[in-house]
């Protein structure tokens, strides 16, 4: 089963590629679990999960009295002891919530310390993420934020390939950059590229002359579409085929160079 991280710089549109990829996984009839690790959750919204469902939705890093019992420490304090190994193995059954075959988890983040931070709310999330790359089968999709904070040397060398989502412009180019040194500083090589929102050839060459070299696994247009599903509370996949199609060919190459490895 895939294992894939999905980062870019906020506003490029990785979650929608999240969402599109999770869709395809489990039209194929895979187990998928879609994890949202950016600060800015929405996965579920751009999954189509339905309003109910998402306003059910507790972030893991807010279930203080889960954090105390597991860890054996309250959330929120510093250099007292606690657990750095807390069982997790039951957390993704219990807190995940499900629509149309997909299962998704909400980590949530950490307001105080920094990605230096030990505590009892980063120690559990990270034994949590360690769990769900290294043990557990399901199709993996992570939405994160640009950094890697979330995930360990073990945890980031067990994932099937780290997508970064850029838009044409160089902000966007350079927090690719930045998420290549990151992942080569913990031992990952296997980054690839998705241009999103293209209006034409021109956006794509600028994607592809600004990150010579990068493996790009294809690219996703523009989509009105994608603006009319937010605004309905609808999952893209539902909205725009044409989209679908283009998620689809970057996933079949992704899966091409996985057999070639």
């Amino acid at each position: 089963m895939p294992k894939l991280a999905i980062t870019g710089k906020g506003g490029v549109g990785k979650t929608t590629l999240a969402a599109l990829l999770a869709h395809l996984y489990a039209q194929e009839g895979r187990t998928v679990l879609a994890i949202d690790a950016d600060p800015d959750a929405n996965l579920a919204s751009a999954l189509g999960f339905p309003e109910e469902l998402v306003e059910a939705i507790v972030p893991i890093a807010e279930l203080q009295d889960l954090i105390a019992e597991r860890t054996g420490a309250q959330p929120g304090t510093f250099g007292g002891m606690f657990k750095l190994n807390p069982r997790v193995d039951d957390i993704p059954d219990r807190y995940a919530v499900s629509h149309q075959g997909v299962k998704l988890l909400t980590l949530g983040t950490i307001d105080h310390g920094g990605s230096g931070c030990i505590c009892p709310e980063s120690t559990l999330l990270r034994a949590l993420m360690q769990h769900l790359v290294i043990r557990r089968s399901e199709a993996i999709i992570m939405d994160m934020e640009a950094g890697l904070e979330h995930l360990g040397r073990a945890t980031a060398g067990s994932m099937d390939a780290f997508i970064v989502v850029v838009e044409p412009g160089q902000r966007s180019i350079q927090t690719a950059k930045s998420v290549r040194r990151l992942a080569s500083d913990i031992g990952v090589d296997r980054v690839y590229v998705v241009g999103n929102k293209t209006r034409s050839e021109s956006d794509r060459a600028f994607i592809l002359d600004n990150l010579p070299g990068d493996e790009i696994l294809g690219f996703l247009s523009y989509s009105p579409l994608a603006i009319e599903a937010d605004l309905q509370g609808k999952a893209i996949f539902e909205m725009d085929p044409g989209i679908v199609q283009q998620a689809r060919l970057i996933k079949d190459k992704l899966a091409f160079m996985a057999e070639e490895e």
